[in-house]
């Protein structure tokens, strides 16, 4: 009976994975047939501060249990990030270079915390991991930014500031008083997952409308530098998953690899889009499909190990 709950259990998980999986492929697509979208290119940074909104609703601010482990994965965001543009840089022109950047300094995404936690890791870990790679991240960027667009101007640097106010600073002081006068406030996202996700799916509908828009704008580019992107962020993702290992030491092995591997693309997604370009900005959400898809695959082989070791202790219970 238990083993057969736990079938079903995970049947459904798998189930909604796959719709979840689908309806991504589907806004990517769509996306890209409906370059008349970007008309409504607007939205993104408001469906965004509502995605943040629900995600400061549940997770607490508070730095206190910040590890040196986290910074280092800090460190090795802005390494990443800033090492790859760098490199691509002199190898292969700018655009390619400011995609890897955008990809490679993202922060982590609260969801890394619920992944964490399927696969039996430590919560606390993700979530003071979300805090201290987002707010750091909020800090560094408006002066990591114009270095990979190349405009060091002093009012570039303010518009970064006041960009990331909006999306970051605007949800995080909205929550507030949510959280202080409504004591269940906490469980609001969870009721809400689904809206949240289906806001996610517009706001890539509209990403990559923008992206198609520009690239119909721009008959000189060669319709291979998706892929080249697209290849450019898969690495940065496979890098990220791998090296994030090393950085949790042996205790928090797998956290690590799933906070410095699971990103936050909705901020740098918008920042590309404000600071570089449509095109710039699939570095991230390429990523998107990426980490998503070895998640579903992680979450796979751990459910068929967690399956075997119950059907083996029922054999050998008497």
């Amino acid at each position: 009976m238990r083993s057969s709950g736990f079938s079903l259990w995970n049947g459904r998980r798998v189930e909604m994975q796959h719709l979840r999986t689908t309806a991504m492929i589907a806004a990517f697509v769509l996306g890209y047939a409906c370059p008349w979208a970007s008309a409504f290119n607007w939205l993104i940074r408001w469906l965004i501060v509502v995605m943040m909104f629900l995600v400061f609703l549940q997770v607490k601010v508070s730095l206190r249990e910040v590890r040196m482990a986290h910074l280092k994965i800090l460190g090795a965001n802005v390494a990443v990030g800033m090492g790859s543009w760098v490199l691509l840089r002199s190898l292969c022109g700018d655009e390619l270079a400011q995609a890897a950047f955008f990809t490679g300094i993202t922060p982590t995404a609260t969801a890394a915390a619920v992944i964490v936690n399927l696969l039996g890791g430590r919560v606390d870990f993700a979530v003071s991991a979300f805090l201290a790679t987002n707010f750091g991240m909020a800090i560094l960027l408006p002066f990591l930014i114009p270095v990979a667009i190349g405009n060091p101007a002093p009012g570039v640097f303010m518009s970064v500031v006041n960009s990331l106010l909006v999306v970051i600073g605007i949800p995080l002081v909205a929550a507030i008083p949510v959280r202080l006068f409504y004591k269940h406030a906490s469980e609001l996202p969870k009721k809400y997952k689904n809206v949240s996700f289906f806001l996610w799916v517009a706001a890539i509908f509209l990403i990559i409308a923008n992206a198609s828009a520009y690239l119909h704008s721009q008959a000189h580019l060669s319709k291979t530098i998706l892929l080249e992107i697209a290849a450019i962020s898969f690495a940065i993702c496979v890098f990220n998953f791998w090296f994030g290992q090393f950085l949790g030491g042996k205790k928090f092995r797998r956290e690590a690899s799933q906070v410095l591997g699971q990103k936050n693309t909705t901020l740098t997604i918008y920042l590309a889009m404000t600071y570089a370009n449509p095109l710039v900005a699939l570095g991230p959400t390429f990523y998107v499909l990426w980490h998503n898809g070895w998640n579903t695959l992680q979450l796979h082989m751990y459910d068929r190990r967690r399956h075997q070791r119950e059907l083996k202790r029922k054999r050998n219970t008497p």
